[in-house]
């Protein structure tokens, strides 16, 4: 005769077990279940086998995080439109024929839905915001949806936690690539060189910044003073005579109309060889009067 378990024999071998687990395993998706079915869970069980423990409330995992993360959110099943449920979702009624007869029209007046009557049967003329997500569903609206053969809702399991070797953080950390993880760097970087810049305080990131800062000082104070050091020096050079501005940049010019020349040269014998050469009479050996 088998020997019934307690209640508190039950507890304290699950918190033995529950212990085991957060042993073995460094990873954990803590997973909301609400109107999950059994079948669908051993579904989703199923589906992650070899490298998790599937339970209701919490997966134990050795394998990548967003994986099977991915793998949880593939098992979700549709729903039908019950009364009382908190709609997850906007549901719209499509416009279209309904197949329901005549008779009832006034059940989609009830509802304020705009139809006609097309070939025998019901149309809705257009689409209609019957549920707004977070309202509770109304028995007309769950009428009239089941009527349809509307199944609006989808219920699979939910990660809302994830936990990683002793760091608790939100599912949508696993989303981020490496561009986005870049992409903050270059923010915080950018962040903390506005803020050096603006106390004054040196930092790796504000140093060239501060060093170009004071080569703009010293090069205006050489500028309005006699005092001059070399890297001025060209500067002042260039204001005493601007026409030096145009001598450096010829040779950038000359780079550019050479590179062009070659291209036109080119480009004009081709056309010369596309010419066709002119007839003569000489050519034939007689002349036209001949």
């Amino acid at each position: 005769m088998a020997v019934k378990t307690s209640k508190a024999e039950k507890k304290i071998k699950y918190d033995h077990k529950l212990c085991q687990l957060l042993d073995d395993y460094t990873q954990i998706l803590i997973a909301a279940a609400d109107n999950v079915g059994s079948n669908q869970l051993q579904n989703i069980r199923r589906g992650l086998r070899g490298d998790s423990v599937g339970n209701v409330g919490l997966i134990f995992t050795k394998g990548d995080l967003k994986e099977v993360s991915e793998e949880v959110a593939k098992y979700k099943v549709g729903a039908p439109a019950r009364v009382g449920l908190v709609a997850p979702v906007d549901v719209v009624v499509p416009p279209g024929n309904t197949g329901l007869d005549p008779s009832q029209t006034s059940f989609f007046q009830v509802l304020n839905i705009p139809t006609k009557i097309n070939k025998g049967t019901v149309e809705i003329v257009t689409a209609v915001d019957l549920i707004k997500k977070g309202d509770k569903v109304g028995s007309s609206e769950a009428a009239l949806l089941a009527k349809l053969g509307i199944r609006p809702f989808s219920y699979g399991l939910v990660v809302l936690t994830v936990y990683d070797n002793g760091s608790v953080f939100n599912p949508e950390v696993l989303d981020l690539t490496e561009d986005d993880l870049v992409g903050k760097f270059a923010a915080g970087v950018s962040l903390v060189t506005s803020l050096a810049l603006a106390i004054s305080y040196p930092t790796l990131a504000a140093a060239p910044h501060m060093f170009i800062n004071a080569y703009k000082n010293l090069l205006a104070i050489a500028v309005e003073t006699e005092y001059s050091f070399p890297q001025a020096d060209k500067v002042k050079e260039y204001l005493a005579d601007p026409s030096k501005f145009a001598v450096a940049a010829a040779p950038v010019a000359a780079a550019a109309s050479g590179a062009a020349a070659p291209a036109a040269a080119a480009a004009k014998e081709e056309e010369k060889k596309e010419e066709p050469a002119e007839e003569s009479d000489d050519d034939m050996g007689f002349s036209l009067f001949d």
